[in-house]
């Protein structure tokens, strides 16, 4: 209700009984606190916190599986071969490729025109110089020397009776009986005689040449090849093709070519002496030949950047064989009481060319080594390494820097049983390992979860 005020007019009532119901709970939720909300937080940090604190002083308290692992690794006893460094006087070869020649090559050919009457060798015989091996037919070439010397004994008679005439008119030209002129002529027809007689016997000699070219001989020790021509034909000396070519195979000859940067060393080692080659087989495993270095090319070739070099060798029983190919390989020089190991010692890794060494504990370390160069199966050691030390030659590929080894000299027969030896060595190792995998997989279990059972190989004891 309103009530009346002084003015007339009506004014509300300030006591009202009349009021709004208040909005339900649902629909209004009630507003917390602004510092209930801050310590929620902080409480929420401090839980994580101690969580973290609880898994850090939980990997502390225990190893983890890696480190589990790397622990297993370096108690593993590992099975190597070793052997000793030494001290050896070891040859420096330079090794090309070689191309195999003749030392002489002749190519047979008539040396007169006639009808090839015999064929007296057979393809591939070996023939000595002198050895006939075809003959022309000779008898054009005995009748002009029949004639020549017909001619000569004409010319010789001519010339004695010419000779008894000078001496005839020599004694009346001094009694003046003659005239001068006569005695001359005489004189004249005497030397004419005489140049006739020289010239028959270079006829002779002529025909005498050509009979002996009739018969065709070896020009040179060698080995014939295929029959060009057959016997019945009428050859020539200006014929393109001879008869045969006849190869000298003992001694022989082997060119090879080395890297241009590699002359320098050669040319100084050959000024101090003989340099040996050696020849063998392409896949390099069988030696055909010992030679020595007999000449050096007087160019380089611009196109392969290499040098040209000339070796003979004895060849007697012809293993070698014109235009085969062989690996030539040049003995430059011999390095006296070098460090040597073999080439399977020195590992490479990222800072360079290592050895592993195994100590007087049987334990393996890791020592850096320097290479000089490496021959073969050799490798020259210029630094890392002393003479009488022991080294791996194989099993690298397990060992690890102070890992435990069980070493086996190169070269050792392996014991029989499991008491002793590399075997038992190996089966102590493979218990170690069983045992070191056991352990590795307990600790790398969660807790409440059982390890994995290991099962035993096919080949191992029940």
């Amino acid at each position: 209700m309103a009530e009346l005020d002084g003015g007339g007019m009506f004014a509300p009532k300030s006591d009202m009984s009349t009021s709004v119901a208040p909005p339900s709970a649902s629909s209004v939720a009630p507003r917390r606190p602004r510092g209930v909300r801050v310590v929620g937080i902080v409480v929420a940090i401090a839980a994580g916190v101690a969580v973290l604190v609880f898994f850090a002083r939980a990997r502390q308290s225990g190893p983890s599986p890696a480190a589990s692992a790397s622990a297993a690794a370096a108690a593993r006893v590992v099975s190597v071969t070793t052997v000793k460094v030494t001290r050896e006087d070891v040859p420096v070869w330079l090794e090309g490729l070689g191309n195999v020649s003749a030392f002489l090559t002749v190519t047979v050919k008539p040396q007169v025109d006639g009808r090839l009457d015999k064929v007296l060798f057979k393809e591939g015989q070996a023939v000595k110089k002198g050895d006939v091996l075809a003959q022309i037919d000779p008898r054009p070439f005995a009748i002009q020397l029949e004639s020549a010397q017909a001619a000569l004994a004409r010319d010789r008679a001519n010339l004695k009776n010419a000779q008894v005439n000078v001496e005839r008119y020599t004694a009346l030209s001094q009694d003046n009986l003659i005239p001068q002129q006569q005695l001359t002529d005489q004189q004249a027809t005497a030397a004419q005689l005489a140049a006739q007689v020289t010239g028959d016997q270079a006829t002779i000699d002529s025909a005498r040449l050509n009979l002996d070219y009739a018969r065709i001989t070896s020009p040179i020790d060698g080995v014939t090849g295929v029959r060009l021509v057959d016997q019945g034909n009428v050859v020539h000396a200006a014929d393109p093709t001879g008869l045969v070519v006849v190869t000298q195979l003992d001694p022989i000859v082997v060119f090879f070519t080395l890297p241009e940067d590699q002359l320098p060393g050669v040319r100084d080692a050959m000024s101090k002496g003989t340099l040996e080659v050696e020849a063998r087989s392409r896949d390099g495993d069988k030696v055909l030949g010992q030679g020595t270095l007999a000449v050096i090319d007087n160019q380089i070739n611009q196109a392969t950047a290499t040098v040209r070099f000339k070796a003979i060798f004895d060849n007697p029983d012809h293993r070698l064989w014109p235009n085969q190919f062989v690996k030539a390989r040049l003995k430059l020089a011999t390095r006296q009481n070098a460090l040597v190991v073999p080439a399977a010692v020195v590992q490479h890794g990222p800072n360079g060319t290592f050895a592993y060494v195994i100590g007087e504990d049987a334990t393996a370390s890791v020592r850096p080594v320097k290479v000089v160069t490496t021959e073969g199966e050799k490798a020259l050691i210029g630094s890392g390494l002393a003479e009488g030390e022991t080294v791996v030659l194989s099993g690298q590929a397990q060992l690890r820097p102070g890992a435990k080894v069980s070493a086996k000299p190169q070269g050792a027969e392996n014991a029989e049983g499991h008491g002793g030896g590399p075997h038992g060595a190996a089966s102590a190792a493979t218990s170690a390992e069983a045992a070191t995998g056991s352990e590795q997989a307990k600790s790398a279990s969660p807790p409440g979860v059982p390890a994995p059972k290991h099962h035993r190989s096919a080949g191992s004891a029940q």
